[in-house]
């Protein structure tokens, strides 16, 4: 099993026919995803090949989904038009919206995170790598050959941190991998993904990885505490961060002790969670913590 994306998804891909939304669309298919549709108005009715398959193009999400029965979309569209291209998909009652843009207007985030919960779109993003469900389906820009199914649930702010673990445990493999994405406001968080994951009977162990800033990992503590029966690993981005500047993602914002790693691991680890100091550490946790059971 998997949580949010399944070899049964049928994915349309926002942007299909830019440079990004192309090259990436034909690594998703290499993976195995059943990527039905692409969305650009200006050439719908079209059809790009991807290595001797064609996949259409429609005028909007709700044609493509009309026409194919569509379930998720990802979305490649420039930071500009991210806000009215989301808020189309949730219009469109989509169940799913990778939104992979960086550099969208907090603003624009708040609003169409608002339009999508009302309409019952999950949002996973923006300004992140989107999820790959090993050996049936790639729904943004994970590389797919890092690693292979398995047991383990993977929920990351960090893009490149994912890449990473996903490497470091490539030989014991992973059921899904999210990538919720670092700024300020996003869609899905470390909180849904845990509850997705406790309820998923093939995710043995959780790694969370987080990073400094605001207090996503403190919240996330604190549903551990009171929700989550399997093993948790984490991973805190950020310990050498020189005090009081502000690295990495737009939400890693430090304000005197609170969001420093060093507060993260202390309510992580209260609660049970083994905290690697660096992500070979973290994956040798991994291993000993499913060694155990």
């Amino acid at each position: 099993m998997a949580i949010y994306l399944t070899k049964e998804s049928k994915v349309l891909v926002q942007g299909m026919t830019g440079g990004e939304g192309m090259k990436h669309t034909r690594r998703m298919l290499a993976a195995g995803t059943d990527v039905v549709g692409g969305v650009n108005p200006r050439k719908a009715g079209r059809t790009v090949d991807f290595d001797g398959r064609a996949v259409p193009v429609f005028g909007s999400v709700a044609e493509g989904m009309r026409a194919t029965g569509a379930d998720v979309t990802v979305v490649f569209v420039p930071p500009a038009f991210a806000k009215t291209a989301v808020a189309e998909a949730a219009d469109a009652g989509i169940g799913l919206a990778v939104v992979i843009t960086e550099g969208i207007p907090v603003h624009d985030t708040v609003a169409f995170t608002a339009c999508a919960k009302d309409k019952g779109t999950r949002i996973v993003g923006p300004n992140c790598p989107g999820l790959i469900t090993p050996g049936q389906a790639n729904a943004g820009i994970i590389p797919a050959d890092i690693t292979k199914p398995g047991p383990i649930g993977l929920v990351s702010k960090s893009g490149t941190l994912t890449y990473q673990l996903m490497y470091e445990l490539r030989d014991i493999g992973f059921s899904t991998c999210v990538g919720i994405g670092g700024d300020p406001v996003v869609g899905t968080t470390h909180i849904d993904c845990l509850a997705a994951f406790q309820d998923d009977p093939d995710t043995e162990l959780i790694v969370l990885i987080g990073e400094i800033g605001g207090d996503a990992e403190e919240r996330a503590a604190a549903y551990i505490r009171e929700h989550v029966t399997k093993p948790v690993v984490g991973y805190i981005a950020g310990f050498t961060a020189p005090e009081g500047k502000t690295m990495g993602h737009a939400g890693a914002i430090v304000s005197g002790s609170s969001g420093t790693a060093a507060a993260k691991r202390e309510a992580l680890e209260a609660v049970g969670v083994s905290v690697g100091s660096t992500p070979t550490e973290t994956a040798g946790q991994v291993l000993a913590r499913l060694e155990g059971r």
